[in-house]
């Protein structure tokens, strides 16, 4: 590339407001690998499913993708940053051309900084598991997978209301395959009229994602008319963390409640989420319930506190259920070896249940939905939700829940 295109490239990625077109067809110049500050393909790909990032600042971004060739046909999946599913298997015959489009948040670890003297701190506290990820850099990453055929790219800064996810490892975006959570199936389900930020980690708790300035970050960003979805529970209920231990009955609603106040007092809505049950099956065929009191203290709280509430843990006993112990598994990571993360499907599922309940409890969100009806009780069996698996490593067992 020229020194001088380079160079535009650097001032428009370094303005918001500048928009960015890219041609991604066979053999362009902007299928480069990718350099630091600009643009291009991310290594570990291969001929067909790859990963494109661009440079740009944190924000909210407009995505539009052509796609499509003259000569074959295809299908693309994209997912954005950390395997956030944005676009499920686009066709497109010979010859035609597709145009869709999506909305993705970008962010960085970077905290408004704290007056002098002040608490706090300048940055949320990230580690080397964050870094690997293209969650908290200073790019904005597709992936393109499938049969991908990709005319081109544009990117251009954006403003719509958010969807701010906060919780553990059942919610978060997931960086590699087997594991999938909820909250990253979420924004294929909406239209592009409406952002998802998912800010849950792994192993998270309602203290842990306070002492690592995750839910500062969050904070910093949110906006009036925005949307906080608070999922916790896995992880606070263990007793044997003891930092992080918060009590059903007594620490942990009243940590929750401080959460619902500090989203109201930025005129943002909070909605509760109560936590998803482990596949334990008893000798009769039912899921065991193994979190204890906390889904009913969501429940009292939603009520007490006039937040709708999205009861995900009476649907995933429900879909669990409804497959029962020999199709329950394949909901899950590593063939079922494991009992509390899932799979691409098993994610599918049960971000189709908060959906469902999005629908039936929250209108002013309801609009957005462009999903078909869902029934936790007559879940679709695997051979009917496809979603393509990411390229690249698999993931460790995520830390905690």
């Amino acid at each position: 590339m020229p020194a001088s295109a380079a160079v535009a490239l650097l001032l428009a990625a370094a303005s918001p407001a500048a928009a960015l077109h890219f041609d991604l067809s066979a053999n362009t110049p902007d299928r480069q690998p990718y350099q630091v500050g600009g643009h291009g393909i991310e290594p570990g790909g291969s001929s067909t499913d790859f990963a494109f990032s661009v440079a740009v600042p944190e924000g909210l971004y407009r995505v539009t993708v052509r796609l499509g060739d003259p000569r074959v046909t295809g299908e693309t999946t994209v997912k954005a940053e950390a395997r956030r599913l944005v676009l499920r298997g686009v066709a497109t015959r010979a010859g035609q051309v597709v145009t869709r489009s999506f909305l993705v948040d970008v962010r960085t670890p970077a905290l408004p900084a704290p007056p002098p003297n002040a608490p706090g701190g300048s940055a949320v506290r990230i580690d080397a598991r964050d870094r690997a990820e293209y969650t908290w850099d200073d790019k904005l990453t597709l992936e393109f997978l499938g049969d991908p055929r990709v005319t081109s790219v544009d990117i251009a800064s954006a403003t719509a209301p958010t969807l701010y996810l906060v919780g553990d490892s059942t919610v978060t975006d997931q960086s590699a395959e087997p594991y999938a959570s909820w909250g990253q199936m979420l924004p294929a389900m909406l239209d592009d009229s409406i952002a998802v930020a998912n800010h849950a980690r792994s192993g998270a708790t309602l203290k842990s994602f306070l002492t690592d300035l995750r839910f500062d970050k969050v904070l910093s960003r949110i906006r009036p008319g925005d949307w906080l979805f608070i999922q916790f529970g896995h992880n606070d209920q263990k007793a044997e963390w003891p930092q992080t231990y918060a009590a059903a009955d007594t620490t942990y609603p009243a940590y929750l409640a401080a959460y619902v106040a500090e989203a109201r007092r930025r005129g943002a809505y909070p909605v509760l989420v109560t936590s998803p049950e482990r596949r334990t099956f008893d000798a009769r065929g039912r899921i065991k319930a193994t979190l204890g009191g906390y889904p009913q203290a969501v429940r009292a709280l939603a009520k007490a506190q006039h937040v709708p509430l999205i009861d995900l843990n009476a649907d995933s006993r429900a879909i669990y259920q409804a497959l029962g112990p020999t199709v329950a598994p394949r909901a899950f990571a590593n063939a079922g070896a494991d009992l509390t993360h899932n799979d691409n499907y098993g994610a599918w599922l049960l971000a189709s249940a908060v959906v469902e309940r999005i629908r039936a409890t929250i209108p002013a969100l309801a609009q957005h939905i462009v999903m078909p009806r869902f029934s936790p009780d007559h879940p679709p069996l695997p051979a009917a939700v496809t979603i393509v698996a990411s390229a690249g490593r698999a993931a460790e067992r995520p830390a905690g829940s």
